[in-house]
């Protein structure tokens, strides 16, 4: 048990020192979970960092494998992942990198039939993926269920990234900003590319929105989107209402 709690202590030093987190901060950070949809650009950053931080559970969907295109910016996973499942290769490295996180992994798609079931455990739901359907799935289910949910975007340099608590009332929704839902094409990194970089650094702002909410911060993107761009380095944070006759509005 001593062993235990120096290993703990030792391992998220650098975190419990910050009088943002401290001791009682960490402990929130252990017993959380966290869903993450996607294992690609953003997936592999977000998981990454929350294992790294310590989150308690960790949970992470995708059906893909591996493939060579995918290494310029799914920073997991090198060339010997080729061909391997995603979700296997996550959870294999995941725990190397923190042997004290839990790692649940589903080879499946995410889908209206499985999602009720897949996220009921969960506190926070990520969105990594890269169309607007699921989007706006978990975006629908997170207002049902009144989870948390963060979602990303990213294509060529640019990203987006939004931050929904709707456990409170006055949450506005992915759908009071994107009232028309607009075309997968321009989130097709085979069609319109993408810097390696710009994933990596939504990703990692994700993961600090989602550290952020488990801490307690007050200072989070509630009905915001921040919008980036890595090749001008312009960022900016837009604010937008809950609209009328939106499906968040009860």
């Amino acid at each position: 048990m001593k062993s235990y709690k120096k290993n703990y202590i030792d391992r998220y030093s650098r975190q419990i020192v910050l009088k943002n987190i401290g001791i009682d901060g960490q402990k929130k950070i252990s017993s959380s979970k966290v869903f993450i949809i996607g294992a690609g650009g953003l997936g592999c950053p977000i998981s990454d960092l929350l294992c790294r931080a310590g989150v308690g559970e960790i949970g992470i969907i995708d059906h893909d494998k591996v493939s060579l295109s995918n290494l310029n910016r799914q920073t997991l996973f090198n060339t010997n992942d080729v061909n391997k499942y995603k979700v296997d290769v996550l959870k294999r490295k995941l725990k190397e990198i923190n042997p004290l996180v839990k790692v649940n992994i589903f080879k499946k798609k995410i889908s209206q039939k499985n999602i009720d079931k897949l996220i009921s455990k969960y506190d926070i739901i990520v969105d990594a993926s890269d169309n607007f359907n699921t989007k706006f799935l978990l975006n629908e289910k997170s207002i049902q269920y009144k989870k948390k949910l963060i979602v990303g975007a990213i294509s060529r340099f640019d990203g987006h990234i939004f931050t929904f608590n709707f456990k409170k009332n006055n949450s506005a929704c992915l759908k009071c900003f994107y009232q028309d839902q607009p075309s997968d094409e321009i989130l097709n990194c085979d069609q319109e590319g993408i810097l390696g970089t710009t994933a990596s650094l939504v990703g990692s702002l994700q993961a600090n929105e989602i550290l952020k909410i488990i801490i307690g911060s007050k200072n989070v993107l509630d009905n915001s989107i921040l919008i980036l761009n890595t090749l001008n380095l312009k960022f900016r944070i837009v604010k937008f209402k809950k609209i009328k006759k939106c499906i968040c509005v009860s």
